[in-house]
């Protein structure tokens, strides 16, 4: 089979299902063509997470409610939704009598406690009935957090960056619903494969070329291994939504950050030094080197 970008689709979602995710072509969702989250996911992780809350169906649809009317830019609308998933928001229950309930809409704290999708081919309806087809999308809980979109090396003029330019320009122009969701966009060729913000210049596209802080570094076709046993690990995904993407209070630019993986190790070497320090009793002060 000649390596194109169906044959590195493929691979990836290989690649993704042996960390755990269940894959899904898209044309086997029973959806309409607008829809992009995978409803019927996320009422199953809501009534699973939050069962002893006995949250009723209106109260799910309400839930989904305030996601799809989350409004503003894109920008502003993905700052927003991020903060939901992110951080959760308080829930006014239906019933006076019970008490408010904080919803998270991902379990942070037990990874396995979340329905992990890789979704290839799937069709979307945008503006002016524009349809677009990502290559993939990694779903937690219905919400489409990451979009990836690949590009053979092998094919001629064509590179990375028209993956980047199909994300940025076409996918943000007609289907731009999809990344009001989105936590980081990817894109590969096979032999190079980078993330960043949809927000991000190109150039601050960065590959994940690491495992473990202590491994080499990777290039070429093995900084597609390294990303996805890197990044695409389920708890460690879930560590870098949580905690290492950021959006500045005020800012006259889209300015969205997701961290590189020296940061992200960095910061975690320093957490786990200062706890280590914190056990002894000793007083301890650290530089964080990117």
């Amino acid at each position: 089979m000649s390596f194109n970008e169906h044959a590195l689709e493929l691979s990836i979602i290989e690649l993704l299902q042996n960390k755990g995710y269940r894959h899904q072509t898209g044309s086997k969702l029973l959806r309409k063509k607008s829809e992009v989250l995978i409803v019927d996911d996320l009422k199953e992780y809501l009534h699973t997470r939050y069962a002893s809350a006995e949250l009723t169906e209106s109260e799910i649809d309400s839930i989904i409610l305030s996601l799809r009317t989350v409004g503003g830019t894109l920008y502003e609308a993905n700052k927003a939704v991020m903060s939901m998933i992110i951080d959760g928001f308080v829930f006014n229950r239906e019933n006076k009598d019970k008490k408010d309930i904080l919803i998270e809409l991902i379990n942070y704290a037990e990874p396995e406690k979340n329905i992990f999708k890789i979704v290839n081919q799937l069709e979307i309806e945008g503006y002016n009935y524009q349809t677009r087809i990502p290559d993939g999308i990694i779903y937690i809980n219905g919400l489409p957090l990451i979009v990836l979109e690949f590009k053979t090396a092998v094919q001629e003029n064509t590179t990375i960056m028209d993956a980047y330019t199909q994300l940025t320009v076409r996918y943000q122009r007609d289907i731009p619903e999809i990344f009001k969701y989105n936590a980081f966009v990817v894109i590969s060729d096979g032999a190079n494969s980078k993330y960043g913000s949809l927000f991000t210049p190109y150039e601050f596209f960065y590959a994940w070329r690491k495992v473990h802080d202590d491994d080499k570094e990777k290039d070429g076709i093995n900084s597609l291994f390294t990303m996805i046993e890197g990044l695409f690990s389920q708890d460690r995904l879930l560590a870098v939504i949580k905690n290492f993407i950021y959006f500045p209070d005020s800012t006259d630019s889209n300015l969205k950050i997701v961290c590189r993986y020296p940061q992200f190790f960095a910061a975690n070497n320093l957490y786990e030094n200062a706890k280590a320090q914190r056990k002894t009793g000793r007083n301890w002060t650290g530089s964080l080197k990117m």
